[in-house]
C-alpha cells in the first residue's frame, strides 16, 4: 500500500459484518475497517451502539486505489448491496445504527455523493423516496477486533450479498 495512490470512502448499509465482506471483494479495494461514525459519543463500543442512543451508524471504512476503481463505483455497489429507502432498517436489523449513509472525505466524493443520489432518486428503480444520509466524514471509530472481517473469520456467508 506505501506505493499505492490510496483514498478512503465511508459507507453504511446495515450490519456492517456483511458490508464489508461485500466491498472487500472489489478488485481496487486495498482495504476495509469496520466503525462506527455520525455520533456523539467519544470512543464508543459495540455495546454502547447498539443501545441506539450515541447516534453512531455502524459503518465500512473502505481504502482503495482510485486507478483501479472509481469513488463512482464504490457508490453505484453501495446503491446495489442495500434498501436506501429504508430507514433505520435493513433486512432483520433494525435501529439508527443500521441506517443508510454515506460519509464523504472530500468535497468531490460529496458531489458525486449528492448527485449519484439524485440520479437513482429520479430513476424509478425505486417506489420509494431515498433515504440515504450524505454528510461530511466525522471522525471515525474503529470497532473492536473481533468485529474485523467477521464474515471471514467465522466462515459465514451473508444472506444478502
Amino acid at each position: 500500500m506505501d506505493n499505492e495512490k490510496v483514498e478512503k470512502a465511508t459507507f453504511g448499509a446495515g450490519c456492517f459484518w456483511g458490508v464489508e465482506d461485500a466491498f472487500r471483494k472489489l478488485d481496487g479495494v486495498v482495504e476495509t475497517a469496520v466503525g462506527y461514525a455520525g455520533g456523539n459519543f467519544e470512543q464508543p463500543s459495540y455495546q454502547d451502539v447498539c443501545t441506539g442512543v450515541t447516534g453512531h451508524a455502524e459503518v465500512v471504512e473502505v481504502t482503495y486505489n482510485p486507478t483501479i476503481i472509481s469513488y463512482s463505483d464504490l457508490l453505484d455497489f453501495f446503491w446495489n448491496i442495500h434498501d436506501p429507502t429504508t430507514r433505520n432498517r435493513q433486512g432483520p436489523d433494525v435501529g439508527a445504527q443500521y441506517r443508510s449513509v454515506i460519509f464523504y472525505h472530500t468535497p468531490e466524493q460529496g458531489k458525486l455523493a449528492h448527485e449519484s443520489k439524485k440520479n437513482l432518486d429520479s430513476s424509478g428503480r425505486y417506489p420509494g423516496k431515498i433515504v440515504t444520509e450524505i454528510l461530511p466524514a466525522p471522525h471515525f471509530w474503529k470497532a473492536e477486533e473481533y468485529h474485523q472481517q467477521y464474515m471471514e473469520k467465522t466462515g459465514q456467508k451473508s444472506c444478502r450479498f
